[in-house]
C-alpha cells in the first residue's frame, strides 16, 4: 500500500482479488495506516449476469503481475473477461489536438494485436460523427508504425456530432464491444452519456477514455505558465485562474509602461481564457457555445491588442509603438510528442487495454501519487485542472517576470 501525504486524498490500493502472493508473506501485523476507501469502478458484471472469463495470456509473463498497489492499480488482470479472438475494438478521437494522440492510437492498436491478439480494430473517423457517418479505418501494427511521430490524429478530429442513440446503435451495427475515446474534458462528458447508455441497455461494451488534457485546456492557464518559466524573456503572463485590469494605480499599462521605458519592449503571454470578466461582449456572446458544448471564448488576443494601441495613442501621441501579436495555438496542439509524451501517452494506452480486457468499463487510466490508476469517467468529466495560483510554480512566474498580482487597492 502507498501512504499519501495529509493533504492527498486519492491512494491506490491493492485489489485483493487480483493478488499472486500470500499475504502471510508480508509482515503487516506491525504496520498501521489510515483507512482508506476504495473508489467503486463500474464492471460489466454488475449489470450483467454469467458472464464467461478467460486465461489471460500475460499471465505467463511474471513481470506483469507485479502490482502492490481509494482507486484500482492499472496493469493486467490473472482473468479477462473478452476472449481476443471475439474482440472488435473502436478508436475514436474527438474535440481539440494535443500532441501524443496519435501515440495513443498507435499504442493500442499495437497492444491489443500484440499482446492480447485482438485483429479486429476499427479507428473510427471525424471524432463522434464518424460513428454513424463515416465508414471506418481498419487498423493495424504496420499502418498505425510511424503514427507517434505525427502530429495531430490521422484518424481526424471534430467537434459536434455527438448524438448517444445514434453511436450506440452504430456501435451495435458493427458489432463493437470495446470502445477507447480519446480526448479532453468535453470528449470525456461525452463518454459518460455513451457509458451510462450502454449500461442502461446492458450491453457487453466497455467503455474507456483516455484523457490527454495534461496541460492543454482552454480555461487553464498551464501553457501560458510553463512558457513563461522556460523563455524567461516574458515581462507578465496572463492566465484565466487570475483577474486583472487595464488601468490605474497597478493595472497592466502601468507595469507595461514602466517596462517599455526600461527595456524599449515588452512581451505578454496571454492565456486563451484569460479576461473573459473584463473583455466587453454582448450577453448572447457570453452565453454562447460551440459544438461540443464549450463556452466560445472572447478573443482575448485581438482584443488586448486593440485596447493597447488605443492606450499608446491616447496617452503618447506621436510615439512610435507596434505590438506584433502571434497566436500559436495550433504549432501547440498539432506537434508530434516528445520522448516525455510518448511514453506517457503508451502507458496510458497499455493501462486502458488491461483495463478493458479485465472488464471493467467506463473508466479513464490517469496517474495517481505516482501510480497508473483507473478513474472513473464521470469524476474526470467533471475535473478542472486548474493552475493553483496559491502553488510554488505561479510564485516562480510572478518572480521572473516581476509582474504586480492586479489586486486593486
Amino acid at each position: 500500500m502507498a501512504v499519501s501525504s495529509p493533504e492527498c486524498t486519492t491512494n491506490a490500493i491493492n485489489d485483493a482479488n487480483n493478488q499472486n502472493y500470500d499475504h502471510h508473506d508480508h509482515q503487516e501485523a506491525s504496520l498501521s495506516f489510515p483507512p482508506v476507501n476504495l473508489q467503486k469502478l463500474t464492471h460489466l458484471t454488475d449489470y450483467i449476469e454469467n458472464l464467461q472469463t478467460y486465461t489471460n495470456p500475460l499471465q505467463r509473463n511474471p513481470f506483469n503481475f507485479r502490482g502492490n498497489l481509494a482507486y484500482l492499480r492499472a496493469g493486467p488482470r490473472k482473468r479477462i473477461f473478452f476472449e481476443p479472438s471475439h474482440v472488435r475494438a473502436a478508436i475514436v478521437t474527438c474535440g481539440g489536438l494535443c500532441p501524443g494522440l496519435g501515440t495513443v492510437i498507435r499504442e493500442l492498436v499495437v497492444g491489443l494485436w500484440e499482446l492480447y491478439g485482438v485483429r479486429e480494430i476499427l479507428g473510427i473517423k471525424a471524432g463522434y460523427c464518424g460513428f454513424h457517418s463515416f465508414e471506418p479505418v481498419l487498423l493495424n501494427p504496420k499502418l498505425v508504425h510511424n503514427w507517434h511521430k505525427r502530429g495531430g490524429t490521422v484518424l481526424e478530429t471534430s467537434r459536434g456530432g455527438f448524438d448517444v442513440d445514434k453511436i450506440i446503435n452504430a456501435i451495435q451495427d458493427r458489432g463493437c464491444n470495446q470502445v477507447y475515446i480519446i480526448g479532453g474534458d468535453g470528449t470525456m462528458r461525452g463518454a459518460v452519456k455513451i457509458f451510462k447508455e450502454i449500461r442502461c441497455r446492458k450491453l457487453n461494451v466497455a467503455v474507456n477514455g483516455v484523457g490527454l488534457v495534461k496541460l492543454m485546456g482552454r480555461s487553464t492557464g498551464h501553457i501560458a505558465l510553463h512558457a513563461t518559466l522556460s523563455s524567461r524573456d516574458v515581462d507578465c503572463c496572463l492566465i484565466p485562474e487570475n483577474e486583472f485590469y487595464l488601468e490605474g494605480k497597478g493595472g497592466l499599462f502601468e507595469f507595461l509602461g514602466d517596462r517599455l521605458e526600461q527595456n524599449g519592449h515588452a512581451v505578454l503571454v496571454v492565456a486563451e481564457g484569460a479576461g473573459q470578466d473584463v473583455i466587453p461582449g454582448t450577453e448572447a456572446q457570453k452565453h454562447d457555445r460551440d459544438e461540443s458544448g464549450n463556452q466560445v471564448f472572447l478573443d482575448v488576443g485581438g482584443w488586448l491588442k486593440s485596447e493597447l494601441k488605443q492606450w499608446w495613442d491616447r496617452d503618447h501621441p506621436n510615439e512610435l509603438f507596434m505590438v506584433k501579436y502571434v497566436d500559436p495555438t495550433y504549432m501547440i496542439r498539432a506537434v508530434p510528442a516528445n520522448a516525455t509524451d510518448n511514453l506517457y501517452c503508451t502507458l496510458l494506452a497499455h493501462s486502458a487495454i488491461h483495463g478493458v480486457m479485465a472488464g471493467y468499463t467506463g473508466f479513464v487510466p490517469g496517474p495517481i501519487n505516482g501510480n497508473y490508476v483507473y478513474i472513473p469517467v464521470e469524476e474526470v468529466a467533471q475535473a478542472k485542472n486548474v493552475v493553483d495560483t496559491k502553488d510554488h510554480k505561479w510564485a516562480w512566474v510572478r518572480s521572473v517576470t516581476n509582474q504586480p498580482d492586479f489586486v486593486r487597492n
